[in-house]
């Protein structure tokens, strides 16, 4: 297990990369940061991220330039200038060496790309280190706001794992960057989502885990290399959302919400869970807004 010290000071160069993305950043503006000299910062973050900052900075750059072009009528130029670099030509070589095509081509019809989703190293070696942000016994959860949402007839991009049934072991298996190729497909319905597949959606040999985005029902645009569409139904989803939460402490959020999620009876409001019908779905953990989890339901009579 990697020393807290260690992490926390590559976390605080992560920080101060994404505060200062749009601007020139150095190794010494990092060490200090840091609060370590330039070469042993430098060492430590590429030992925690496999990146070095400056391979890790550019991704950066380039993925929010990538969505930049994407979401804006801004010309190719001013997102190069917006995301520090100094001509067309050095933007266009870069984008091309990332993403296998150039602004231009991208902007054309915006297929799905691997964009860089950089996870914070607290997070990741928080959730590994063994029983230390499991929720203490008789702990009071916090409250949870529910609500119920309709999902309309639709389609979904996933790819498929193997034997994963969350998503650590979906990472192991398939990867951590799928994410970032969801992210990045422009017709999206919503945010990208991890499932659990009812039994009739789960093909033999893949895993019941998977990740993916939903998109219309009429969607005609690009599926990325390996990924696959399926159909889903219209249903109803029972959302649970938790309280905000301090950055570093999502697996105890999630743990939290999963308790209030197994203590709730939902026939109470007319509802019962119809789990084989619909996938259980997650999204991201975020502090700012909590931890979002929902769980398919169907109405019943009332007596």
């Amino acid at each position: 297990m990697e020393s807290w010290e260690k992490i926390r000071a590559v976390q605080k160069m992560q920080d101060y990369i994404l505060q200062n993305i749009s601007g020139p950043i150095t190794l010494l503006q990092l060490s200090r940061a840091a609060d370590y000299s330039p070469w042993h910062s430098a060492r430590i973050f590429k030992e925690l991220t496999g990146k070095t900052p400056f391979e890790y900075i550019r991704e950066v750059r380039l993925s929010q330039a990538a969505l930049a072009l994407r979401n804006e009528q801004t010309k190719i130029i001013d997102v190069a200038f917006d995301f520090v670099f100094d001509s067309h030509e050095g933007f266009t070589r870069a984008f091309s060496k990332q993403f296998g095509l150039t602004p231009r081509e991208y902007r054309r019809d915006f297929p799905p790309i691997s964009l860089f989703m950089p996870y914070r190293v607290t997070d990741y070696y928080k959730i590994m280190q063994k029983g230390e942000d499991t929720m203490k016994e008789n702990q009071n959860t916090s409250t949870v706001f529910v609500q119920v949402v309709e999902r309309p007839h639709r389609k979904a991009i996933i790819k498929r794992g193997i034997k994963a049934s969350h998503y650590f072991e979906y990472c192991e298996e398939v990867g951590c960057d799928i994410w970032g190729i969801l992210t990045s497909i422009k017709d999206a319905l919503y945010e990208p989502i991890g499932m659990w597949l009812p039994p009739s959606m789960i093909r033999p040999g893949t895993s019941s885990y998977v990740q993916g985005v939903e998109v219309p029902d009429d969607y005609k645009g690009s599926v990325p290399e390996g990924f696959e569409v399926i159909i889903m139904e219209p249903c109803k989803m029972m959302v649970f959302q938790g309280q905000p939460y301090k950055e570093g402490d999502f697996q105890q959020a999630i743990e939290e919400l999963w308790q209030a999620m197994k203590n709730y009876d939902p026939k109470i409001y007319g509802f019962e869970w119809a789990d084989d019908d619909a996938p259980r779905f997650q999204l991201a953990p975020m502090a700012y807004r909590g931890y979002i989890e929902a769980r398919p339901v169907k109405q019943v009579n009332l007596k």
